[in-house]
């Protein structure tokens, strides 16, 4: 069984960019996320990990908010990717290489990845240098 290339679009669109899919999902709730949180991990998460699960360490990492909207991400032909590159902080102190990348729902904890994905080039991270997530990665719902 697969979803319609349009329906696999419009999860994208709601889940990204905080479009609503008529009649059967509505952004406005309560209070829905206005931001995603992008994580760097140093080996896959898995599909039973969460965004904890093997994520850097490096001093002074911390997970990157993207705005949840047309601002934050583009979304076609159901492919997602950041509407601008995704620097996380320079490292200070530590050394690992960041092999995949999640997006999630909170600056902190062990919550539940919504995608992830492989990084390639991977990135060597060590004193001087910032992680990126480029324009060029892509999220795929098919």
């Amino acid at each position: 069984m697969s979803k319609s290339n349009t329906l696999e679009n419009s999860i994208l669109e709601l889940l990204f960019k905080a479009t609503s899919i008529a009649n059967i999902a509505d952004n406005a709730t309560t209070a829905p996320n206005t931001n995603l949180y992008v994580a760097l991990h140093t080996a896959d998460p898995g599909e039973t990990g969460n965004q904890s699960t093997s994520e850097c360490t490096y001093s002074p990492y911390a997970r990157v908010s993207v705005a949840r909207s047309a601002s934050g991400w583009t979304v076609v032909a159901n492919v997602a990717s950041p509407l601008a590159n995704i620097d996380f902080a320079t490292c200070s102190a530590g050394s690992e290489t960041a092999t995949w990348f999640s997006v999630g729902m909170s600056i902190t904890g062990a919550t539940a990845i919504l995608y992830r994905g492989s990084i390639s080039p991977t990135v060597s991270i060590s004193a001087g240098v910032i992680p990126r997530i480029t324009t060029a990665t892509t999220i795929t719902e098919d």
